[in-house]
């Protein structure tokens, strides 16, 4: 299996993020994606490769284009006005607000960052346009015949949506990656997300849609973020009703309970019959992850895994959260190897 990466996703790096009331140590760092490439080595899992440039067009196909121009543009604003410091929203606006644009780069922030943790540095645009660009070389390399492809993006992506980012994402590189196999032939693609969290940017992105169904299994929003979506009562609206399923469990759920969702999920995708497979391959459903609840063990992973590639669709993983870093690289390769093991 080929694994792509850049080394720009270090242009995208705080020492601290604001959770749950205090600053701490940023969770999101260069180094998961540092420790998930040196697991690629030791487990010689194939070659790695830097990723092919893309033009803007992928992007606007999924995100709004002003969201979008606000992305590439907020820096310079901001660096004008506040100075070389992380940027973050210095309001959001209250509900039945008109949302007239204004002058300034923290309002500006506010209208499309959901929360604290993305704070936008001078190098986050490059980051997020060399993430997306490992997800649409892997995407490629998948519609060249490649049976699965690794895209080892940072910053992740499935928290942003047409036209707001955050929980650590930018750009939706998955829904990007999922975009791209539509507009180059694949009838149908489906996306299943992993992760702990919510994959909330990608159900915006595809909930009136018949031609991509998204799978979620993750923490109950009454509980855990993203909060307000996710609910299993969400199966997408107008020409996507039903091509939306969510599986929400709660804190303290080990493999016994979502090793049966992950059933439900192959189901329903083998039911779909997708020409392609795109994995949101977040890790952070592990037991020792500090910002989760749940309680799937390394050798867990490698169980998903083969259960994902018994599918038989030729898939591309897309990597997304994880904060045990330590394990974070053994976790993730368990998924890739468990799904190119031999059947």
């Amino acid at each position: 299996m080929i694994t792509i990466f850049s080394d720009r996703h270090r242009l995208q790096s705080v020492d601290t993020e604001f959770y749950r009331g205090k600053w701490m140590d940023a969770f999101e760092i260069p180094r998961r994606a540092e420790l998930v490439l040196e697991a690629v080595g030791r487990a010689d899992l194939g070659p790695v490769i830097a990723p092919d440039s893309f033009d803007i067009e992928p992007v606007l196909a999924v995100h709004d284009a002003a969201f979008v121009r606000f992305l590439e543009t907020i820096w310079a604003d901001w660096l004008a006005e506040v100075g070389d410091i992380p940027a973050y929203p210095n309001i959001w606006p209250p509900r039945r607000t008109r949302m007239i644009p204004t002058t300034r780069p923290g309002a500006e922030l506010g209208r499309y960052a959901v929360d604290m943790s993305s704070p936008v540095l001078a190098g986050t645009w490059e980051a997020a346009r060399a993430a997306v660009d490992c997800a649409l070389t892997g995407a490629r390399l998948v519609n060249d015949g490649a049976p699965a492809a690794f895209a080892l993006c940072r910053p992740p992506g499935h928290h942003a949506g047409r036209d707001y980012f955050g929980g650590y994402c930018f750009l939706n590189n998955a829904a990007i990656a999922a975009q791209h196999f539509r507009d180059t032939g694949a009838g149908r693609v489906a996306v299943l997300d992993i992760d702990y969290h919510h994959g909330n940017g990608t159900q915006d992105i595809f909930y009136d849609r018949a031609d991509v169904l998204t799978v979620s299994i993750h923490a109950d929003p009454v509980q855990e973020y993203p909060y307000y979506i996710g609910f299993a009562d969400e199966t997408g609206t107008g020409a996507g009703q039903g091509c939306n399923l969510n599986l929400p469990l709660p804190w303290g759920s080990g493999f016994a309970a979502w090793g049966a969702a992950l059933e439900t999920a192959l189901a329903r995708i083998a039911a779909f019959a997708p020409d392609r497979l795109v994995v949101s391959l977040g890790v952070d459903a592990f037991e020792e992850d500090p910002i989760s609840r749940f309680t799937l063990k390394s050798a867990d992973f490698l169980e998903a895994g083969r259960r994902i590639g018994a599918l038989g669709i030729p898939a591309l993983f897309v990597l997304e959260g994880g904060y045990a870093i330590e394990a974070i690289g053994t976790n993730a390769v368990n998924v890739l190897q468990g799904h190119s093991a031999p059947r």
